[in-house]
């Protein structure tokens, strides 16, 4: 064999060995993601859903007991004069003391477990109870049911109790107060003396006929309560060295007033609901 034939034989045979019994190639990186675009990440984990407040969901279930809170925001500047035509009265705003709020409140503590829902109203619903129209034969026994059953007419609760501000005498004198406020006299000399007072009024109310429920206290009861502050009444406060608010704007800011309101009312509220609340349970 020629040289040069030898050579093309050799050359031939390296052109055919198989591509199996070549090593692997190495596997090609993966190509970097595009600049620019964000890498995509897991979406996170959904937050547990937020708790409801206790208030919140006993006044969306089943009602038993309708809360009414009518005492509302107003306070009243009352000055007794020497004669009638010196007897002033000045309402006073004091919405950031939230009265009605303690009123549920207070009602929820008494309930005893029974279900308790606060029934919202619109401004002024009570306006025809506070302020009735003088016509000469209205029954005026009829004008707080006309409002309960108006502003309670959707609610379907087993019944209603209803917190309002009521009157009562200034001791010693002919004159009376209503509501929650502070009176002065003409004997106070520099006014430093007052006296707080709170007239609130309790009735609960059948859901569906709207009847009123008697009294559970008791007219005898209630005497026999009046006559043992002889010579003093449980509906005022004497505040010793007290500087009256010099315009009805500065009352709300009073801590010493709405401390002591709220006092009252509380008081007042714990006392007598359990009886209100528990006559109401028996009655059904």
């Amino acid at each position: 064999m020629s040289r040069p034939l030898a050579a093309a034989t050799i050359l031939l045979a390296y052109l055919i060995i198989p591509a199996w019994s070549q090593s692997p190639a190495p596997a090609a990186a993966p190509a970097p993601p595009l600049p620019g675009k964000p890498v995509a990440k897991k979406p996170a984990p959904k937050a547990k859903a937020a708790v409801k407040p206790l208030a919140a969901a006993a006044d969306s279930g089943p009602c038993q007991i309708g809360v009414i809170p009518a005492i509302g925001d107003k306070f009243v500047l009352e000055h007794i004069g020497l004669t009638v035509f010196g007897n002033e009265f000045t309402d006073a705003p004091v919405e950031s003391w939230a009265l009605d709020d303690l009123v549920v409140a207070r009602a929820r503590a008494a309930a005893g477990g029974q279900s308790v829902k606060r029934i919202t109203y619109a401004r002024g619903a009570f306006d025809p109870y506070y302020n009735p129209p003088r016509e000469l034969f209205r029954d005026a026994k009829n004008d707080l049911v006309n409002v309960v059953r108006q502003v309670a007419a959707n609610a379907n609760c087993d019944r209603y109790l209803v917190v309002v501000r009521s009157s009562g005498q200034v001791p010693n004198t002919n004159q009376s107060a209503t509501g929650i406020g502070l009176l002065t006299n003409w004997a106070s000399g520099t006014f430093k003396n007052a006296q707080l007072f709170t007239f609130i009024g309790i009735a609960v109310f059948d859901g569906k006929t709207f009847t009123k429920h008697e009294d559970p206290i008791g007219f005898g009861a209630r005497l026999a309560e009046h006559l043992s502050h002889f010579g003093r009444s449980e509906f005022f406060e004497p505040l010793k060295d007290f500087e009256v608010p010099a315009t009805p704007e500065s009352v709300a800011g009073n801590s010493r007033l709405r401390d002591g309101a709220r006092a009252m009312i509380a008081a007042r509220l714990d006392k007598e609901l359990p009886a209100y609340l528990n006559d109401a349970a028996n009655a059904q």
